[in-house]
Formats: structure tokens, C-alpha cells, sequence
């Protein structure tokens, strides 16, 4: 299992609620890919700006496929990366 955790930031504050539009829409499709166990998106209470995603995939196959899928390619790429400061996280879960 690949583990993937990312935390986003919106760079300007008036940007949150377009963003968040985007990554809902994005996370209910990669939900819906072959090898998605797990894809959810939080937004910090705390901190307005922060965005976190904790993604579970079967496989780095299936990793590698969602980054040609249209939820990566036609709503995250163009329309979150730009607003955004990204610090992804590859994990391992501890059993």
C-alpha cells in the first residue's frame, strides 16, 4: 500500500472557498479510481489556509495511474496547484 499524505496552503486567504470547491470535486472522483482505497481531504478549523489530503493507494501502479486521471489532470494540476504551497508526505502506516 502506498501512503500519501499532503498538506496544502492557499496562498491568499480570499482563494479558500474556490479551493475548496476544487479539491471536494477532486477528491469524490479519485475516489472512484481503480486501486483508491482511501482519498480524503481535510480543511483545518485551526488555520483557514491548511488544507491536508491522506490518500491510500493498492499499488504505485495505481498511484502512478491517478496522476494521468482527469481528477489530478483536469481539476487539481490547473486549478488547486496555482494557489497553493504543497508539501507532499510519502508515509508508511504503522501496524
Amino acid at each position: 500500500m502506498i501512503c500519501l499524505n499532503v498538506l496544502l496552503t492557499a496562498k491568499d486567504a480570499a482563494d479558500v472557498p474556490k479551493i475548496r470547491e476544487h479539491l471536494a470535486a477532486a477528491m469524490r472522483s479519485s475516489r472512484t479510481e481503480p486501486g483508491c482505497l482511501r482519498f480524503d481531504v481535510y480543511h483545518s478549523t485551526a488555520e483557514p489556509r491548511r488544507f491536508t489530503l491522506v490518500e491510500h493507494w493498492a499499488t504505485q501502479e495505481s498511484l502512478d495511474q491517478h496522476r494521468l486521471a482527469a481528477a489530478y489532470n483536469e481539476i487539481y494540476k490547473p486549478h488547486v496547484m496555482p494557489l497553493v504551497d504543497r508539501e507532499g508526505h510519502p508515509s508508511t502506516l504503522l501496524e
